[in-house]
This record gives C-alpha cells, sequence and structure tokens, in this order.
C-alpha cells in the first residue's frame, strides 16, 4: 500500500511505517520538551506577576485564565488550519503566537498595564495549544491498539521541560533584573526565545507530515473534503456516546486541575513557603502530569479507555481531599499536587484516546480541535471563577468544589460503560 503524493512529498508504504512513525515520534518529543520547558518557566509565576501588576489578589487567577481562554479561543483556528494543511503549519503557528504573547506579557509588566499583561497571556496560551496538538499528531500514524501509548509517550516528553521550568523561572527573573524588567517577568522573556526554538524545529523536522500521511494511507472513500471540516468533527462527536464522554473527560480533568493548580501557589505563600519551595510543589504538580503518562497508557490500551477515566476521576478526588485540607502542612500540599497530576495524565490520555477511537478518520482533525476548545473554555472559566473563589471562601472551598466536577463525569462514564459502542 503506497501513499499518493498528492498530499504528502514524501511516498510511504507500508514497510517504511514503522520508521516515519519512529522519525515522527522523535521530533514531537523534542518539541514538547521545549515547549514544556517555555510554559512551565512562564506558568510557574503567572499569578504572582498579575498580582503584582493589579495590585489585588481577586484578579491574579485571571492569568491563568488569559492563558487558557487563549488557547481555547485558537484551537478552532488551528484545527482548521491543520485540517487543511497538516500538523506542521499549525504546531508552527501556534509556537509563533505563544512566543510574541510572552513579549507582550514582558512589555505589560514594563508598563504596569493589567488589560496588556492579559492580552499577552491570552497569546501565550498558543504555545499550550501547540503542546496539547502534539498528542493527536503523535497519534495519526499509530496502531489502534498502542494509540494511547503513543499519546501518551508525547505527553511524557513534557516532563522535562516542565519540571526544569518552575525551578528555573528565579534564576530567569534574576537575569532580567538589571534590564528594568520586573523579576517575576523574566521567564516570560526566556519562554519567548524557546517557543521560537520549537517553531524552527517543527518546521524542518517534521516531514512528511503525519496527519496528511494518515489521510494518504486511508482508503479513498474515506479522504472527502467535506468529511473533514469542522462541522463534519461536530457532528462525529454529537452522533457517538463514547466521544461526546471523551469531550467530557478532557474538560472536566482539564478544569479541575487548572484551577487548583493555579491558586496553590498563593496558598502556599499564605502559609510562609518562598519562591523556591512553591517552584519544588508546583514540579511535584507537574511530574505528576507527565512523568506517569506512558503508564497510563499502557493501562488504557490494556483495560480499556473506560478504566482509564475511572483511575482519573478516583485520582483527582483524592488530590482534592487532601490539598484541600492540607493547611500550612506544605508535604500534603505537594503530594495532593502531585495525585492532582496523576488524575489530569489519566483522563487526558484516555479521554484523547477514546475521542480518536470513536470518529471517523477524516473528521478526527476537527473533533480534536473541538476537544481542545471544551477543555479549555472550561478551564478558562474554572480558573477565573478560581480566584473569586479563593478570595471569598479559601483555597480548601475550591477543592471542594473541583470534586463536585467529578460527580457527573463518573456518572456518565458508568452509563457508557453500560452501553455497548457502536461497530
Amino acid at each position: 500500500m503506497t501513499a499518493v503524493e498528492r498530499p504528502v512529498a514524501v511516498p510511504v508504504d507500508a514497510a517504511g511505517l514503522p520508521a516515519l512513525r519512529r522519525r515522527t515520534s522523535a521530533v514531537l518529543i523534542a518539541s514538547q520538551i521545549l515547549g514544556g520547558l517555555g510554559v512551565a518557566t512562564g506558568i510557574a509565576l503567572a499569578v504572582v506577576l498579575a498580582q503584582e501588576v493589579a495590585g489585588t489578589e481577586s484578579l491574579a487567577g485571571l492569568a491563568p485564565t488569559a492563558t487558557v481562554t487563549g488557547t481555547a479561543v485558537l484551537s478552532v483556528p488551528l484545527a482548521a488550519l491543520m485540517t487543511a494543511r497538516g500538523r506542521r503549519p499549525g504546531l508552527v503557528l501556534a509556537y509563533l503566537i505563544g512566543a510574541l504573547g510572552a513579549g507582550v506579557v514582558v512589555a505589560g509588566a514594563v508598563m504596569g498595564s493589567f488589560p496588556l499583561l492579559l492580552v499577552g497571556m491570552a497569546g501565550f496560551g498558543a504555545a499550550s495549544s501547540a503542546n496539547l496538538q502534539a498528542r493527536f499528531a503523535a497519534a495519526d500514524l499509530a496502531e489502534p491498539t498502542r494509540r494511547a501509548r503513543a499519546i501518551s509517550n508525547v505527553v511524557w516528553a513534557t516532563t522535562i521541560g516542565a519540571v526544569l521550568g518552575p525551578n528555573i523561572a528565579a534564576p530567569a527573573g534574576r537575569s532580567v533584573s538589571g534590564l528594568g524588567i520586573p523579576e517575576a517577568a523574566g521567564p516570560f522573556v526566556w519562554a519567548a526565545g524557546v517557543f521560537l526554538i520549537s517553531a524552527l524545529l517543527v518546521a524542518v523536522l517534521l516531514r512528511p507530515d503525519p496527519l496528511l500521511t494518515a489521510r494518504a494511507l486511508a482508503p479513498v472513500d474515506k479522504q472527502s473534503p467535506a468529511a473533514r471540516s469542522i462541522r463534519a468533527g461536530a457532528a462525529a462527536v454529537r452522533a457517538s456516546p463514547r466521544a461526546r464522554l471523551a469531550l467530557v473527560t478532557v474538560a472536566v480533568s482539564h478544569t479541575a486541575m487548572v484551577s487548583v493548580m493555579s491558586m496553590t501557589p498563593l496558598d502556599l505563600g499564605h502559609h510562609g513557603a518562598g519562591i523556591d519551595l512553591i517552584g519544588l510543589v508546583i514540579s511535584v504538580h507537574i511530574a505528576g502530569m507527565y512523568a506517569f503518562s506512558p503508564l497510563m497508557g499502557r493501562l488504557s490500551d490494556r483495560f480499556g479507555r473506560l478504566s482509564g477515566i475511572g483511575l482519573a476521576v478516583a485520582l483527582l478526588a483524592c488530590a482534592a481531599l487532601l490539598a484541600g485540607t492540607a493547611g500550612a502542612d506544605h508535604r500534603q500540599t505537594a503530594a495532593g499536587l502531585f495525585l492532582l497530576g496523576l488524575g489530569w495524565s489519566a483522563g487526558l490520555v484516555s479521554g484523547s484516546a477514546l475521542l480518536t477511537d470513536s470518529v471517523p478518520q477524516p473528521a478526527r482533525a476537527a473533533a480534536q480541535g473541538l476537544s481542545d476548545l471544551t477543555m479549555n473554555t472550561s478551564a478558562g472559566l474554572g480558573g477565573a471563577a478560581a480566584g473569586l473563589v479563593v478570595a471569598q471562601a479559601g483555597y480548601g472551598w475550591l477543592n471542594a468544589v473541583a470534586a463536585c466536577l467529578l460527580l457527573p463525569l463518573g456518572a456518565l462514564a458508568l452509563f457508557t460503560r453500560g452501553r455497548k459502542p457502536r461497530p
């Protein structure tokens, strides 16, 4: 079976497909390491920087909210671009917008403009969109029985950069102190450079494009352009109960994670933690998010997507209990944030694999973009509400609200398990 040369620059036959999978995975892993480093370095002090510029704690939660909002808003146009042109142009554009956004954040901090800072944070969110979409690029050429593992390997690659990011936030801040840039804005200077390198890496090495190659290898009757539209992707999700469960899973997992994680640095600060300790706790959390994703992928492939979703619900519930009752016990907070990361990983990997399994190949890119739009819009609303909840009721109540979000997800998973999947 040979791919036609029209959609891909290099013909790919069945014998060459394993090597192409490995090469594609290697490029995506390298870009994820860099992208994770840039995102985590900036996010580590985003709330602190927002509080300094805004002058009030109640508005600090708008910084991560602007980031996930930017990620959500850009998900659909990026998905449309990938649907039309392939993964490579979409990923490159996302990293370039992320670099521009980081620069605008720095400008907003220097000028003391909170609205400008929020605009920059929204653009910064494009880099998160690139990191999220890369997991689907890994699934484009994967065998169905190894799809969750392919997704999880790319998610895992983010561990290296994401764990290092919060720990280099302080040095990044100190590096710009003599330039008239606020220390908390220093990580965004570094992030901009990292995103530019990521864009160059993907532009040069992600060839042939994995999505276009997958389409070329698909049967001719499944290559209709009409079947690839955003509308077709939405219709495919509506038609599949399992695809709908997948969307809810990634949305709830991401919302619970973003809401609790974004407010944890402030809670730690209220209980006497300094920047170095905050960075360490966030690093532990990010390790939970990414380091064990291959295990989550194997479990999802071995025991099924619904079992992986059940594990996500259990882990997120335990995380909310630990973090919400930790108080001044920083070790308990760290344990809760670690489980929060594990639960997010189980939900993201299992939900992403279930979505890819449940929609036809032509509509997958559009459905995947819709998934990222849903999860980041939900998380944006959750992040905005998180600051208000903490300001009015406290960090413990925020965790209680996050736990309540898990109830409908668990019920939907049980209901879906009782229904036979469509052939």
